[in-house]
Formats: C-alpha cells, sequence, structure tokens
C-alpha cells in the first residue's frame, strides 16, 4: 500500500466515524486567531536535487505534463514543482520553467519516441489516485495501440476549475497526436467537461483541443452528487471531500453553468443493479451504492449502459473494458443497432 493511500483511508474511516455520532468535532477557541498558512519561496537559480524514491502524496500534486512515463507536476500546497521520471524518482523540483527545461534535456538525451497518432487519457475519480485507472489504461493501450496518458491530480485539495486548468496544460504538451479520447471515472468525467466548457467563457484561459474525438464516462455524476449533498455539512466529511466535493453538492447549480455537453462522441456506463431501490438507502432510485443511475444521464450520448457493478468496479470489470474499447473505435458500445442513446432530460432528484 503507498505511503498516501494508507493516509486517505485514515481520513476516510475518520469522516465515517464522525458521520456515526462515534466521535464528535471540537469547535475553535473563539476569537483565536488562525496560524499563518505556511510559505514556500522557489530558489531562482536551479536547486541541487538528489534523485530519491517519492512517497507518492497523490493529493497534493497535480501533473501538467505526462510523458513517456515522466510526469511534471505542481505541489498545490507550495506552489512549487518536481519532475518524476517512470518510476516516480525524483529528477528536478524547482519553478515549472526550471522543471520543463529538465524535461525536454531528458527527453532530447533519451531520444523519446513522438507521440502515437491516437491518444487515451485517464482520470481518476475523487479521493482516487492515478493507480485506480492503471488496469483499464494499460488495455486500451495493449489492444488498441493509443499513447496512454494517465493523469494524476490533487482531487480533494483544489477546486474543478483549477483542476481543468491543469489538464489543459497536460493537453497541449501532446504535440503530434492527431486524435485525442478521453475515458474517465466519476469527478474526472466532470474536470473534462468543465475543460471543454472554457470554450464558452468570456475571456477563455484556454481553447479546447480541437483532436478531441471521443470521450466514455464511468460513473459520471453529470447531474450532481445527492450522496455528498448529504453530508456537507459535516465539517470532517467536508475536509476529507475538499473544494471539489463542495462543488459537486452545495455548489452545484453555479459549477454546472461551466460544464460542457460534449461535442464529441460520448457514451456513459452507470452501474446499478437495475431495481427502483437500487443499493444505497440514502440515494434515490437506481444506483452504484455512490451516484444513482439518474445523476449519470446526460442528453446527448451516443451510447448508455448500465451494468450491475458498484463505483469502483467500473473500470476493473473486463465487460467495462471491452465497452470502453469498442466505443473508442466505434462509437458504439456494442453495434449501432443496438445503441441506447440519451435524447430526453436526466430524470429530476
Amino acid at each position: 500500500m503507498r505511503f498516501s493511500d494508507s493516509v486517505l483511508i485514515r481520513q476516510v474511516l475518520w469522516g465515517l466515524l464522525v458521520i456515526s455520532g462515534s466521535l464528535t468535532c471540537g469547535s475553535p477557541v473563539q476569537g483565536q486567531e488562525k496560524p499563518p498558512a505556511p510559505t514556500f519561496t522557489i530558489p531562482s537559480f536551479t536547486p541541487p536535487n538528489i534523485p530519491s524514491v517519492t512517497l507518492g502524496g497523490e493529493q497534493f500534486w497535480s501533473d501538467e505534463l505526462v510523458r513517456n512515463g515522466w510526469r511534471l507536476q505542481l505541489n498545490v500546497m507550495s506552489g512549487h514543482h518536481r519532475l518524476l521520471d517512470n518510476k516516480d524518482v525524483r529528477r528536478a523540483w524547482g519553478t515549472h520553467d526550471q522543471c520543463h527545461e529538465k524535461f525536454a534535456e531528458i527527453a532530447r538525451a533519451e531520444a523519446w519516441p513522438p507521440v502515437k497518432k491516437k491518444v487515451v487519457i485517464t482520470l481518476h475519480g475523487l479521493i482516487r489516485s492515478r493507480e485506480a485507472m492503471e488496469g483499464i489504461g494499460a488495455f486500451l493501450q495493449k489492444e488498441g495501440d493509443y499513447e496512454w496518458v494517465n493523469v494524476g491530480y490533487a482531487s480533494t485539495r483544489r477546486t474543478i476549475d483549477q483542476h481543468a486548468e491543469s489538464l489543459a496544460k497536460i493537453i497541449a504538451g501532446l504535440e503530434g497526436a492527431e486524435e485525442i479520447n478521453f475515458v474517465c471515472h466519476s469527478l474526472g468525467n466532470i474536470i473534462v467537461r468543465r475543460y471543454l466548457g472554457e470554450a464558452s467563457a468570456t475571456e477563455p484561459k484556454w481553447k479546447p483541443d480541437a483532436r478531441i474525438k471521443r470521450f466514455v464516462m464511468l460513473g459520471p455524476p453529470n447531474n450532481g452528487a445527492e450522496l455528498a449533498k448529504r453530508f456537507i455539512g459535516n465539517k470532517v466529511v467536508a475536509m476529507v471531500i475538499g473544494p471539489s466535493g463542495k462543488q459537486l453538492s452545495k455548489d452545484w447549480e453555479t459549477v454546472s453553468t461551466k460544464l460542457a455537453v460534449p461535442k464529441c462522441d460520448f457514451g456513459i456506463i452507470a452501474g446499478g443493479n437495475g431495481s427502483d431501490g437500487g443499493l444505497n438507502p440514502l440515494i434515490a432510485g437506481d444506483d452504484d451504492w455512490v451516484v444513482s443511475v439518474a445523476e449519470t444521464r446526460l442528453p446527448g450520448a451516443c451510447d448508455f449502459r448500465c451494468v450491475n457493478l458498484l463505483h469502483g468496479q467500473l473500470m476493473n470489470d473486463p465487460q467495462v473494458r471491452s465497452y470502453v474499447l469498442e466505443f473508442l473505435r466505434t462509437g458504439c458500445f456494442e453495434s449501432a443497432d443496438r445503441r441506447q442513446p440519451i435524447t430526453a432530460p436526466a430524470v429530476p432528484r
């Protein structure tokens, strides 16, 4: 188990104890000032670096460039950057420009091959890490001959806008690709929709890439997340799920105005057991224990499937992986005559 995963598990367990009433949250002392935020001064010179294996820390680092298994990352707490190789060994740290310069130097020295013409980008969900998408990404890389870009981001420590901005940098770094596809789980889908939504901004920070071809959504909270909304008032739960979790719940009406309905072909795979009661009694209708089937639906989808799986099982199921590969190839999960497009509005909660 990675260091960061064990920390997250403890955070989640702590939150569940509070929800169940086994623990209570203390209130801050009235009038007590908050301690000053930590500061980090990035050296103007190239800082010395001893290559060292990192301890993970996925909830504090967001990728901004991914190539050949290497990744340039932003520390969302301090603002400094680091460069990791394909074994997660730190090869440089400092400013973005310093790390990018080292990145380019290594790419030239090692004569990296150019980016393949077909790229698939995978994004994980809330509280997870890029490891969650390794199985399905490796499958698509092998069976579909895609350049696989597995994006990691600090899902619990930043806003959806900030996640989308980092994604824009990753996409801009895919020089040479002719086709870009997405396969995302849960929150990852909302980040892509936010990235695409920048096209309608008055003063856009980035321009959505014209090379985007297809997009498969796994368990997407396309209409917000009722489960997150139920517990967002709890301080410990709010701390665990962070700004993005809050945006999926109490701030959904504001966030949803910045999300685009993809103009490319997109398909949706939801989890559920096919019953009106679903799996989780805290969620109305059929669900995968975290997201309801109704919450996943988005008009405009070329194809839709509901499979009998839990939320966290969607990306690891062989049938789902087969559906995803077929959709990236043809724009449907099985065949054109078996499509289940979504044309009606989502069912209101």
